[in-house]
């Protein structure tokens, strides 16, 4: 059995603003992507990690990104399309030498707080039960709001909030995938297209810290949590 990281990144970071897309934004002293792609790369239970990016960024990543951070798990960079979901399917047919019962997981590029715990217990649940999303219990009391007034308040511990990674067998995720597509039908998450045919997706608890970088605010806490885990580091090399 293999198991295969696909790591979508293709996405143009319009609410970060700038030049520049928001998966090469410096967190520290290297690329938000390359810290990503790093996770998986000293993972040693994943085998190989193919980044979906725009086709015209193809290059461009495999010599600022992959290349000078010896990331060797990297076997291929893929094209992305013009949504995520186009973009992960993208990257599903693109993995010929995954059999139906190798395991995918499907990590948003510019999460790169992740940890490898948390990766490898996607994976047993992947293993376990086909499938597996990564979620955090809300915080605060949702409401579901129509025209401006909340109308209805879900029991707040039936409220979790999703991240990646998102784990699946290749067989289920790619069937799921190209249905979603053969009937015009785009989910907010991989999950969500198990989850329309009446598959359960098992969760497994995340981490508030797994944040996504999407604004200069997440910027913000993104560098205050890699200080936190350099000093954490020192620490730990300390006699």
């Amino acid at each position: 059995m293999k198991t295969v990281a696909l790591i979508p990144a293709a996405g143009m970071g319009k609410r970060m603003g700038g030049e520049i897309n928001k998966q090469y934004l410096l967190l520290g002293d290297r690329p938000i992507l390359a810290h990503t792609l790093r996770l998986f790369q000293e993972a040693d239970f994943i085998d190989e990690i193919y980044p979906i990016l725009p086709e015209d960024e193809l290059d461009f990543c495999r010599s600022r990104v992959v290349e000078p951070y010896g990331l060797d798990k990297v076997k291929g960079i893929i094209a992305g399309g013009a949504e995520r979901q186009e973009s992960v399917l993208n990257g599903l047919r693109a993995l010929d030498g995954c059999g139906e019962g190798d395991i995918v997981i499907i990590h948003d590029g510019v999460r790169p707080f992740v940890t490898t715990p948390i990766i490898r217990r996607s994976v047993e649940a992947a293993m376990e039960h086909d499938s597996a999303v990564v979620a955090v219990p809300a915080k605060d009391t949702v409401k579901i709001v129509a025209e401006g007034c909340a109308v209805q308040t879900p029991p707040r511990e039936t409220i979790w909030l999703a991240q990646t990674p998102q784990t699946f067998r290749y067989g289920v995720i790619r069937s799921a995938h190209e249905l979603a597509e053969a009937e015009g039908f785009v989910g907010t998450d991989d999950a969500s297209l198990l989850e329309r045919l009446g598959d359960p997706v098992h969760v497994v608890i995340g981490d508030y810290r797994n944040i996504k970088i999407t604004t200069p605010e997440d910027m913000l806490l993104g560098e205050l949590f890699l200080r936190e885990a350099i000093e954490q580091l020192k620490e730990e090399k300390r006699p």
